[in-house]
């Protein structure tokens, strides 16, 4: 009944959920899209983010509430887990890959990482960011944590060492708000109100990103695909654009129909689909 803030799919394709202004997260069978969906309720304020694990079994949801709830999606009627820690908005939620933990970033500055088999034990909290975190990924391995926040700067986490100072991605001129790694780790995609997205190669972190340029207002999410081929960008210019990162110099496909902001986009795990809220 409001802004749809965040979408994810699950691994498998089945499920899409989204995260509204209305409080809820709404859960869909892409088998079934005439059904009704399942209503997630709990949430005292905005749903920022939503996120599957990759199993599919549970769901993970950030809130203006500073609240995390954790959604064991086996038993959707269930009461979810609540984590509890940051002292301010939760905009960003992402698993690690092989489902153990959780980071999500917050408007407390703070990055916080938990380890979902220890739900009771305190996070780990990476600080360092000089303005509000607006969104984190973990690479696939399950080693680095990426961040961008407010501060125009994209942090670059090595979580196997986790005292050490992380590596700072420069170069944006606006609030980075989404981040997203590829597949293979090797390449880490940016978003910004700056109006541009940046692809930096992660073997390189010192060289110059590239910088696929067209948006013509504020990017508000990038997706990459399994495959790493395709880049995807919301903008509230309304548009979504397709990018092939095998030719980074041809123009992007442009996809419309969007009245309005896209916030969110989302592959499916084979590449074939592409949610966008």
């Amino acid at each position: 009944q409001d802004w749809v803030r965040s979408v994810a799919l699950s691994a498998d394709g089945t499920r899409l959920a989204s995260g509204s202004d209305d409080r809820t997260i709404r859960l869909w069978d892409l088998r079934q899209p005439n059904a009704a969906p399942l209503v997630l309720q709990g949430h005292q304020g905005t749903v920022y983010s939503v996120a599957f694990s990759a199993d599919g079994t549970r769901l993970a949801s950030g809130s203006s509430d500073s609240t995390i709830r954790l959604w064991d999606l086996r038993q959707p009627n269930s009461t979810p887990l609540v984590l509890q820690g940051h002292k301010s908005d939760v905009s960003s939620v992402a698993f690690s890959a092989d489902g153990t933990r959780l980071a999500s970033g917050g408007e407390d500055h703070t990055i916080r990482l938990w380890d979902l088999r220890q739900p009771n034990a305190a996070p780990l909290v990476l600080r360092g960011h000089q303005d509000f975190v607006r969104s984190v990924a973990l690479s696939a391995d399950g080693r680095r944590l990426a961040s961008g926040s407010g501060d125009r700067t994209i942090r670059l986490w090595d979580l196997r060492q986790a005292d050490a100072a992380p590596l700072v991605l420069q170069g944006h001129q606006g609030a980075v708000v989404s981040v997203a790694f590829s597949a293979d780790g090797t390449r880490l995609a940016s978003g910004s109100w700056d109006r541009t997205i940046r692809l930096w190669d992660l073997r390189q972190p010192n060289a110059a990103p590239l910088v696929p340029q067209g948006h013509q207002d504020w990017v508000r999410s990038v997706a990459l695909s399994a495959d790493g081929t395709r880049l995807a960008s919301g903008s509230d210019d309304r548009a979504i654009r397709l990018w092939d990162l095998r030719q980074p110099n041809a123009a992007p496909l442009v996809l419309q129909g969007h009245q309005r902001f896209v916030y969110s986009v989302a592959f499916s795990a084979d590449g074939t689909r592409l949610a966008s809220g």
